[in-house]
């Protein structure tokens, strides 16, 4: 058996080597980057329900669609490029835009019909309420 000495950097070396390809295959990287919008997730379990939070800021609510369908929660909406402002002899967009739709898998006992959303300072939360569960024992009567 032969044994090798563990060199991090090479490890991350590699990683480089095998980035840079992926990039150099996909011509259209950056320009993607910039039409395309994907904001952030939170999720988390409370007591009564599940709270899932997106990031969107400068999204109207109007531009926004929350679904269910065969038990999966979809968000979905547009993000619109702001008027382009083009001073001096520069111009840069760090700002994605575009369509996005982010799909949740819905647990098992939850109340579909009083899921609501609200947004505040530009984050939209989800609140999906958990079916009250009777945790009473039942007496079965033998006929």
């Amino acid at each position: 058996m032969l044994v090798t000495k563990y060199n991090p950097y090479e490890a991350r070396r590699s990683f480089d080597l095998l980035n840079t390809l992926m990039q150099s295959l996909d011509p259209v990287r950056e320009e993607t980057a910039i039409s395309s919008f994907v904001p952030r997730v939170n999720t988390r379990e409370g007591e009564y329900a599940y709270h899932v939070e997106l990031d969107l800021p400068g999204i109207k609510k109007e531009d926004i669609e929350i679904t269910t369908e065969d038990n999966v929660l979809t968000i979905s909406g547009e993000r619109k490029m702001k008027e382009e402002i083009n001073e001096d002899a520069y111009y840069k967009v760090e700002s994605a835009y575009g369509k996005f739709s982010r799909s949740f898998t819905l647990p098992e006992k939850i109340d579909v019909e009083n899921i609501h959303a609200e947004s505040k300072d530009g984050v939209l939360e989800v609140i999906i309420p958990k079916l009250k569960e009777e945790t009473k024992p039942k007496k079965i009567e033998i006929k």
